[in-house]
Formats: C-alpha cells, sequence, structure tokens
C-alpha cells in the first residue's frame, strides 16, 4: 500500500475536521451533510466522464485507483540481482536451466522475456516483443491517468453548476425566509465537494499513476537489457555492472548484499534452487 496517499487525503480530512469542530463544533458539520450537492458533483462529474471515454475505460477506473493506492512498484534493485544470478545459472548450466527459474520470477514480463531467451529467440526479436509490450503498458497507462484528470476537471466545474442550480433555488423561492438558509447551503455545499474531490483526490491520484507508470517502465527497462544481455552470453560480472548503471549508489549496495538479489527485503527475490547451489559450490 501507498501509504503518503493515504497519509494526504485523511491528514487533510482530519485537519477540515478538526477545524470545523473547533470553530462550530458538531452543529458545524450540518451543513455538509447535503446529499444533493454530492449528487450534482459526483453524479455529474461521473456522467460527463462517460460521455467523454468509453464505458468499458471508465469502469476500468477502479482498477487503475487501486493501483495507485495499494500496488508498490517493484524494486530495481531485486530485478538486477535477479538478473546477476541467472546470468550466473546460464553460464554454469547453460540455458535450458533456467527453465526452472521462469515460473520463480514474480514479474510476468520478465517471466517472458526469459522464455524467449531458453527457446533460443535472437535479440532482435526478443527486443521488438518486449518494446512493444512496453507500448501497449504505456498506453494503458495512459488512458488511466487521463480519466482520473478528466475526473479532476470536471468535478470543481460541477460544483460550480451545482453553486448556480443552488442559487437559482434560493433567489426563485426568496420570499420563503426559512428555505434560503437550505438553498445556501446546497450552493457552497457543491462547490466544497466539487473542488474537495477534484484536487484533492481525482487530479492527485493521476499524478500519482503517472509516477507508478515511470517507476514500473524503468524497472521493465532494466528487464529488457538484462535479458538482452542474458541471451548474448555476457559473463555475470558484465550482467552485473550494465545493470547497476541505472540504480543510485543506496541501491547498488543493497544488490551487493551477499551478491543475492534485494537481501534486505527478506532474501526471497532470487530463486531459491540458485542461492542453494552457490552456496553450496563456494563451499
Amino acid at each position: 500500500m501507498d501509504i503518503g496517499t493515504i497519509m494526504g487525503i485523511f491528514a487533510f480530512l482530519a485537519m477540515a475536521f478538526f477545524t470545523i469542530l473547533h470553530a462550530e463544533g458538531w452543529a458545524g458539520f450540518l451543513p455538509f451533510a447535503n446529499m444533493e450537492a454530492l449528487l450534482i458533483v459526483m453524479g455529474g462529474t461521473f456522467c460527463a466522464t462517460l460521455v467523454n471515454f468509453p464505458l468499458r475505460q471508465v469502469i476500468g477506473t477502479g482498477k487503475v485507483i487501486r493501483k495507485a493506492l495499494f500496488e508498490t512498484p517493484e524494486s530495481s534493485a531485486k530485478s538486477v540481482g535477479i538478473f546477476v544470478m541467472l546470468a550466473k545459472k546460464s553460464k554454469q548450466e547453460g540455458f535450458l536451466a533456467l527453465q526452472a527459474d521462469v515460473d520463480m520470477l514474480e514479474d510476468d514480463f520478465s517471466k517472458r522475456g526469459l522464455q524467449l531467451v531458453i527457446d533460443g529467440s535472437d535479440q532482435e526479436f526478443i527486443r521488438n516483443m518486449l518494446e512493444t509490450e512496453i507500448g501497449f503498458i504505456k498506453e494503458r497507462h495512459h488512458v488511466g491517468a487521463e480519466v482520473l484528470h478528466a475526473l479532476g476537471m470536471y468535478a470543481p466545474v460541477f460544483g460550480i453548476i451545482g453553486t448556480v442550480l443552488g442559487m437559482i433555488l434560493m433567489l426563485n423561492s426568496i420570499d420563503d425566509v426559512a428555505a434560503v438558509p437550505r438553498r445556501m447551503a446546497l450552493c457552497l455545499a457543491a462547490a466544497f465537494y466539487g473542488m474537495g474531490f477534484g484536487y484533492l483526490v481525482f487530479v492527485p491520484m493521476a499524478g500519482k499513476l503517472k509516477c507508478r507508470s515511470d517507476e514500473e517502465l524503468f524497472v521493465k527497462e532494466i528487464a529488457i537489457r538484462g535479458i538482452l544481455l542474458l541471451q548474448s552470453g555476457a559473463a555475470p560480472s558484465v550482467v552485473e555492472s550494465n545493470l547497476k548503471a541505472y540504480l543510485g549508489p543506496k541501491q547498488r549496495a543493497e544488490v551487493r548484499i551477499g551478491d543475492e538479489p534485494a537481501a534486505g527485503e527478506g532474501g526471497d527475490a532470487s530463486p531459491p534452487a540458485e542461492a542453494a547451489a552457490e552456496s553450496k559450490s563456494e563451499a
């Protein structure tokens, strides 16, 4: 789970809660309990999104939000460590020996690339296959971010529409003094909901999804490089030095821990069979 996203949203809600409570007490929350304003803003926002995007893309927004909130990108240091271990094993036992390690990889992208190496595909074919897949991944991520960004742009607009609607209703019933406060509450609550959902939730989530996409694609670029180095039969030291060029100093130190990938993350990044075989050969 991405704790930063959760903290950002709930920290603001907590500050707003205590501000209202301190200023007006529990009675201060009554103007915000306005179902009409919420329906206008959220209903109008999603209806406008349905007009703008195909239905399947709007339905997929839930998966996009879940990805932004709960999925953490794979460690690039872990990915480098995996390919160093695979390079060592392929040098000792050949490419066919890597077949047992395909199912141990967590990333489907790396699995497919490694399987192409085992099957004897040439470098150009492997590169084209993996880069084509990255292109489609970029497109899916772009569509998800666009949907969230559109939600963020529409919500404040429908907040203004709700405000205008409330003003019309208020002026229409200006003779009924008792109805004026309720109409005014609709005006201001709609603007609050529209700007709150737009600029606190939807637009920041679109930005977070873009960051997630960049991080995921960066790890996949490392995977492509590692797979092509494996296919070329490069020495493990060459694989290690090439892939570590993608990492910062701290991440490089993590890869070097015991020459096993992501040793600080529980040690489950490298295939257990490889680690056991290497420890025996070193002994």
